[in-house]
């Protein structure tokens, strides 16, 4: 099973510039998690500084007793063995193919025998669906086969932290639902923990258990999915329904003069999307286990959840045969 992340007081800055303050949340073990927000809020900065990257001036990031802000970096480089992490452009070596890309880690990091290298790197293809492509080169492939390549070597190691930095830039719609339900599949066969930044709403929509949000220096909202689909709050709604009336301009952020101007103006607000299920592993693989460890932490906070929240996750119980609330 993977393992929990617990991020306390997160704050991090660049010179005078403060990228976002007092960020606090826990990624659930082998749950899929994803972080969402506007271009420039920060999301890729999280991500390196949950992997111990980047170190931020406040808070701390404790990953299997170690805490990747403030340890020793002994223990920090140790703790990141524990994490695979899938670039954005999958961050592949130009002048090597596919196989002796993803068996760098392995060669980099263990001492192990070809024979076995070439078995894990034979394995993880073959879940990304790339085998057959081991000899071609990077430049020589699709967008969306170097991102498979990227992930494949993110998981040679055997991780049990998923870290996915915008997996689905620069893919179609098409490639992009192939990803998500690769994305669903893997989780179910290596029960990993997950993070993947993005803002995409159709990976928002169906590949996640928990959602949150970073605007305007601060994280909005963590939690379970359905907690972010149904949310009134305003930066939230306007995200997931891709309208311009909102608190998010083209810049980060709209002064109070824009706001006012769009109510007077009253521009057309387009109906929320419907909640839709939630991705399910392929066929033949068996549910994932994190669902069950899911289902009981969202029971236990039923209190907490807003009333659409607690509809939305009946109505996707009443929809899985033997479930309800």
């Amino acid at each position: 099973m993977g393992i929990e992340v617990i991020v306390e007081g997160l704050t991090k800055s660049f010179g005078q510039q403060t990228v976002w303050e007092d960020v606090t949340l826990t990624l659930p073990p082998g749950e899929v998690s994803v972080m969402l927000g506007p271009s420039g809020t920060g999301k890729t900065v999280f991500l390196k500084s949950v992997i111990g990257l980047l170190k931020p001036e406040r808070g701390r990031v404790l990953v299997n007793g170690v805490d990747m802000v403030n340890s020793p970096e002994r223990d920090v480089y140790e703790a990141r063995k524990l994490f695979g992490l899938m670039f954005q452009d999958g961050a592949l070596f130009g002048s090597m193919n596919l196989f002796d890309n993803i068996a760098f880690p392995l060669r980099e990091h263990t001492r192990r025998k070809e024979s076995e290298i070439r078995r894990i790197v034979m394995e993880r293809m073959d879940m990304v669906g790339l085998l057959g492509a081991e000899r071609k080169l990077p430049g020589e492939i699709s967008g969306g086969m170097r991102k498979r390549a990227g992930l494949a070597r993110a998981l040679v190691l055997d991780p049990q932290i998923i870290l996915c930095d915008e997996p689905d830039s620069g893919l179609d719609p098409v490639r992009t639902s192939y990803l998500s339900q690769l994305l669903i599949d893997l989780n179910a066969q290596i029960d990993a923990t997950m993070l993947i930044v993005t803002h995409n709403l159709d990976i928002a929509a169906t590949v996640p258990d928990n959602m949150g949000m970073l605007f305007r220096r601060r994280l909005v909202a963590f939690g379970p999915r359905e907690l972010l689909l149904t949310s009134e709050e305003p930066v939230v709604e306007q995200f997931l329904s891709g309208r311009r009336a909102g608190p998010i301009g083209m810049s980060e952020e709209k002064d109070e003069a824009a706001l006012a101007l769009e109510q007077r103006e009253a521009l057309p607000t387009p109906p929320r999307r419907a909640l839709v299920p939630q991705l399910e592993p392929s066929a033949g693989l068996g549910p994932r286990q994190a669902v069950q460890r899911r289902r009981a932490r969202v029971l236990a906070m039923w209190d907490q959840l807003p009333p659409a929240a607690r509809e939305a996750v009946r109505a996707g119980l009443a929809s899985v045969p033997g479930e309800s609330v």
